[in-house]
């Protein structure tokens, strides 16, 4: 199968199970795969209850449920991407931005054994002095920072050995969900779009986070403004 096939029947699946799952789909999904990865971008999706709960100030909330729901769907979804594109996802994050009702889900291809070189762009040092100084504000500099441009939509960022010793005795101590919820907002705030669109002269449109802290492992993902309408595969639902 084409590989814009493939991205139009993964964008497809997934819409179509949070629709099922949320009682809402997103409106757009778009799609990019480029090894390792593969990105799930999500626009306009936030179900009529979340919607009441957020005018509630009730956006915590939402990210707890949000949460819950997903670990249920990511065998679902990694299960389709291997159907679909015989892509064997080892590792699935994802993150939302509740305001601008977007969400981001990332695949991750291979394992941490298999050596990865993320391919060079321009102001990539920049990048990732910028993230150490970031990382430095909420936990401490990692011991390892990687990046890669996807497209022109989509800055992939990971970070490893990034969690201080006392996220780590909460996490073994079973607070890990809070741990997250409380690390996702405090590093949104610190991550100043502004200081990306310097650096790489353009727009930027979301910021997502996630981790996995038996890895100690962290993606941030940048969405910037495309120099063309479509960074991808999109779907409209």
């Amino acid at each position: 199968m084409e590989k814009n096939s493939i991205q139009a029947e993964i964008a497809s699946y997934t819409g179509k199970l949070l629709r099922d799952n949320f009682g809402k789909g997103p409106s757009s999904v778009y799609v990019s795969i480029k090894r390792p990865f593969v990105t799930i971008y999500l626009r306009d999706f936030l179900a009529p209850m979340e919607r009441v709960l957020i005018s509630q100030n009730k956006m915590m909330k939402v990210e707890e449920t949000r949460d819950l729901l997903m670990q249920e769907l990511l065998p679902d979804i990694k299960a389709t991407l291997k159907a679909s594109g015989n892509l064997d996802i080892k590792n699935m994050y994802y993150d939302w931005s509740l305001d601008d009702q977007t969400g981001l889900l990332v695949g991750e291809m291979g394992n941490d054994k298999e050596e990865v070189h993320l391919d060079n762009y321009e102001k990539k040092a920049a990048i990732h002095e910028e993230i150490g100084k970031v990382s430095m504000q909420a936990e401490k500099w990692p011991e390892a920072v990687d990046s890669c441009l996807l497209n022109d939509r989509t800055l992939i960022i990971t970070r490893f050995g990034i969690l201080v010793k006392i996220e780590k005795e909460l996490i073994q101590n079973g607070f890990g969900e809070h741990l997250r919820l409380a690390k996702r907002h405090l590093e949104k705030r610190l991550l100043d779009a502004s200081h990306f669109e310097e650096i790489l002269d353009t727009k930027v449109n979301n910021i997502f986070v996630d981790w996995d802290f038996n890895r100690d492992k962290s993606y941030i993902i940048i969405i910037l403004q495309p120099s063309q309408p479509n960074g991808g595969n999109e779907s409209d639902k």
